[in-house]
């Protein structure tokens, strides 16, 4: 009468596994994760990482836009930009963590001409790292 089967335990696992990977990506690039250690600052969001010395940084800025780049690799979705971009005017490799496009943004010039733009969702968080990096900027030796 009822032709019941029961599920292997193996796919069972396997669609367990398959769950966490993605809540775990998910994770990893629904928000840019920031270290500041005693001489730099870690950004990781998602597979894209980066780590600044603060003896590298040259310049910082708060910008209402980014500039028209190509894609080397990354992703857009609504307001999130991140990944690799060049730079159409210097071809540099620009790196862009923009938790949200429609507010500022941080644009901090390191090793004389690379670029990184980095935000927030939350502005006031943005402003935040915007002074302290200020500060270490204005307080490294010429």
């Amino acid at each position: 009468m009822g032709n019941k089967r029961k599920r292997h335990w193996l796919w069972n696992l396997l669609i367990l596994i398959t769950v966490i990977t993605c809540v775990l990506a998910f994770t990893a690039h629904y928000k840019n994760w920031t270290k500041i250690g005693p001489d730099h600052i870690k950004i990781l969001s998602g597979v894209y990482y980066v780590e600044l010395p603060f003896a590298d940084l040259d310049s910082i800025d708060m910008v209402v836009k980014i500039p028209s780049m190509e894609r080397i690799n990354g992703f857009s979705v609504k307001a999130i930009e991140k990944g690799i971009f060049t730079d159409s005017l210097t071809n540099t490799k620009t790196y862009v963590y923009v938790d949200d496009l429609r507010q500022d943004k941080i644009r901090l010039v390191y090793r004389d001409s690379l670029k990184l733009y980095l935000n927030f969702t939350d502005s006031i968080q943005t402003r935040t790292l915007y002074d302290f990096l200020g500060d270490k900027i204005n307080a490294s030796p010429e």
